[in-house]
């Protein structure tokens, strides 16, 4: 099969269902759980063999873990990496169509999630080379996934032959076991494959209100390597999915049969069952003590794990929160979240944040101060800041840090340390080739990371 396809990899979603280990800055996809790589990298290295230039949708927040991430793979050309910057999400019509807009109309474009689990390539090169030629007649193709089980988790595709006959939402149980027997029936997967133009006709004839918008957000772009879409113009656009918006409703819909091995690994049961396990059943972790324990989930990379005489649980700690729960109940994680949500921000972020220039860890949190590590890249800085609620101490551990405070600029060693008044601009800055490390801390009234007046940024936040 020649590589003469654009992969547009969707990289939208917090995926709520997995917290802790997933959270808003660090969701499901770019969770190194399988051989200390992302799902996200797994579907860059997958579908390399098909497809010879990537188009990455992205958050803004997120772009910079899809670019550390892409880098990582040796495999991946640089000169074939693009990206689409959103900044709030608009549901999957409007991510696709403005990827198409930056594609030639003929081009064959492979749409797919970044946060699936795809384990037979063979039958996967079998099915995308049926997709590219149904593609290349101007057909729009899903895949729909062979069911094992009657899963209510997933919306339906009924077919007759190639033909779409209906999409289902998710069923109940009764009904669900209905389409299993029934035999014409698959799991909506998510993977599309169409020529960019074609697309961009069916979303023009049947939401054309979506269309526009799009259309005129595009155009607004500035033209650079990156393509950023600004926040007025994508709060334009109606929010959608490509189901609603276009499948469900388009002539020229058709669908492969897939039995590919494929999960969506949308919640800790379906982790669980992807995960190596110890001859008990348990997930195999290094931290886990195991007394007459079987079948748990574990997951843990800090402290030591214990458990007697337990069966069938699932245990996430993340450091700063603890998950415990039944298998077979994980799917109410997303509950928990929204609870979460309501007097913390540990939906949002780890201990360890990432950041274009680096990471910070919060090593302690108080009402009046917070300590935080902070690693800085080489040749990366911090954008320009000033701060309303908080004074900052700065330790340098290793490294040598570049320091701007009001107008004065200089060098601070290891085991040197400066202060940085409320109200103070200033900036931090890498300008070696290692790693800097410091100590922060804060103190103020007020320690959230919401206190940051961005005046200058390379990396064009707000």
């Amino acid at each position: 099969m020649k590589k003469q396809m654009t992969n547009i990899i969707l990289c939208g979603g917090s995926g709520t269902r997995l917290w802790p280990i997933s959270r808003t800055l660090m969701p499901k996809q770019f969770v190194k759980l399988f051989n200390e790589q992302s799902l996200f990298q797994l579907t860059l290295e997958r579908n390399a063999k098909f497809c010879d230039k990537n188009l990455i949708v992205s958050n803004t927040e997120q772009y910079f873990l899809a670019l550390d991430q892409s880098e990582e793979q040796e495999f991946v050309d640089a000169k074939a990496l693009k990206f689409l910057l959103e900044p709030v999400g608009r549901n999957t019509a409007p991510a696709i169509a403005l990827a198409c807009m930056a594609l030639d109309t003929d081009e064959v474009v492979l749409v797919t999630p970044s946060d699936h689990l795809i384990k037979d390539e063979e039958a996967y090169a079998k099915v995308l080379k049926k997709a590219q030629l149904l593609a290349l007649e101007d057909n729009l193709v899903t895949f729909g996934i062979t069911p094992t089980a009657p899963e209510t988790g997933f919306g339906y595709i009924e077919s007759e032959g190639l033909d779409v006959k209906a999409f289902h939402e998710k069923p109940n149980k009764q009904r669900a076991e209905q389409y299993l027997h029934a035999g014409n029936y698959y799991w909506n997967s998510g993977m599309f494959c169409f020529k960019a133009g074609v697309f961009l006709e069916e979303l023009k004839t049947y939401a054309p209100e979506i269309y526009k918008a799009s259309l005129t957000a595009y155009n607004r772009v500035k033209e650079n390597e990156i393509i950023r879409i600004k926040e007025p113009d994508m709060l334009a656009i109606p929010e959608d999915s490509i189901d609603y918006a276009v499948m469900e409703k388009s002539l020229r819909v058709k669908v492969i049969p897939s039995d590919i091995d494929w999960s969506d690994v949308g919640s800790f049961d379906a982790l669980y069952e992807e995960l190596p396990k110890d001859e008990n059943g348990n997930t195999k972790n290094s931290k886990h003590i195991a007394i007459n324990s079987k079948n748990n989930f574990i997951y843990g990379k800090e402290r030591v794990i214990a458990t007697v005489d337990v069966e069938d649980l699932i245990i996430v700690d993340t450091g700063d929160a603890l998950l415990v729960s039944k298998k077979g109940s994980s799917q109410k994680v997303k509950a928990v979240v929204n609870e979460v949500k309501k007097t913390t921000q540990l939906h949002n972020v780890h201990l360890t944040a990432h950041r274009p220039w680096g990471t910070y860890r919060v090593l302690e949190e108080h009402e009046r101060y917070k300590i935080k590590t902070i690693v800085v890249k080489p040749n990366h800085r911090l954008s320009l800041q000033k701060h309303f609620h908080r004074n900052e101490h700065w330790i340098v551990v290793s490294g040598t840090a570049t320091v701007t405070v009001g107008d004065r600029r200089f060098i601070v060693r290891p085991n040197e340390s400066t202060y940085i008044k409320m109200g103070e601009v200033h900036r931090l800055e890498n300008e070696g080739k290692i790693p800097v490390v410091l100590i922060e801390a804060q103190v103020g009234e007020y320690t959230g990371e919401d206190d940051i007046v961005r005046l200058e940024d390379d990396f064009k936040r707000d």
